[in-house]
């Protein structure tokens, strides 16, 4: 079975049934058997006390109400779509975050960090921070809200995990890279939280995969469970690229995927 949970719509400027279609359809041709919307939560009003900053705010605006409508037109015309969000995880927001997540019937939840503080770590505005920071620091300082995201159990799974990377500054030291897998496989394997194979990364500048597939053989080897995503932005990119997400899963042992349904998973047989 394939799945493609990490899909994003709002690129036109609205959620319609029109536009939705057009993922479905392009998954259908991927042999995707089940697709799910995952927009990300800073654009609605409604997270407002969960993560502010000047770049989140001038992009926010919409209501949740309309999203959520989508999906119920959706499910009127009997089109085969979960319900799901992309949050921003944000320390101390625990409680702000738990309640959104409860107000409303999503299949699933991906939690991800994108901000260390004010930085926008995978936005090309920030990109010189990384020639400023500390690169370990900065990699230590991501890494502890990887763990603390997956040790306050609000989401089904984690984003693009290893999402640092993206511009392609890693420390030299493997050896601190690997005790940062460590400690996220850890708190992932204790809280039952999942992750996704993401072929988002291979259209960026780091041109790989997340995770990488030293982070992702640990995952296995500790039964943290996958889910398999593109993070589109497009109908175009559903799918993307997916037979090396099949190959990289199978290379380091994986047999089966999870999905997701109010929340709850059950394993599937990997495609």
């Amino acid at each position: 079975m394939l799945t493609d949970y990490h899909v994003h719509m709002i690129e036109t400027g609205e959620f319609s049934i029109d536009y939705l279609k057009q993922y479905i359809e392009k998954a259908r041709k991927e042999g995707i058997q089940e697709i799910g919307i995952s927009e990300h939560a800073y654009f609605f009003e409604e997270t407002s006390d969960i993560i502010s900053n000047p770049w989140i705010d001038n992009r926010r605006g919409l209501k949740f109400a309309d999203y959520y409508q989508l999906f119920k037109e959706a499910e009127k015309e009997g089109l085969p779509i979960k319900m799901g969000i992309e949050m921003d995880y944000t320390p101390g927001k625990e409680k702000e975050m738990e309640q959104f997540i409860n107000r409303y019937p999503f299949d699933y939840v991906i939690g991800s960090v994108h901000w260390i503080g004010d930085w926008g770590i995978d936005l090309q505005i920030y990109r010189d921070e990384y020639e400023k920071r500390d690169l370990y620091e900065a990699y230590e300082q991501y890494y502890d809200q990887i763990v603390t995201l997956a040790e306050s159990k609000l989401f089904s799974f984690v984003g693009h995990i290893d999402l640092i990377k993206i511009f392609s500054y890693k420390p030299d030291d493997s050896q601190f890279i690997e005790q940062q897998y460590d400690r996220v496989v850890e708190a992932l394997a204790t809280s039952g939280t999942c992750i996704e194979i993401s072929t988002a990364g291979l259209r960026k500048p780091v041109g790989e995969i997340y995770p990488d597939p030293l982070l992702l053989k640990k995952c296995y080897e500790a039964g943290v469970g996958i889910v398999l995503c593109s993070d589109a932005h497009a109908p175009k990119h559903v799918g993307y690229a997916y037979n090396q997400s099949l190959q990289l899963a199978k290379s380091v042992g994986y047999k089966e995927i999870q999905v997701f349904t109010n929340r709850e998973r059950k394993a599937y047989p990997l495609g």
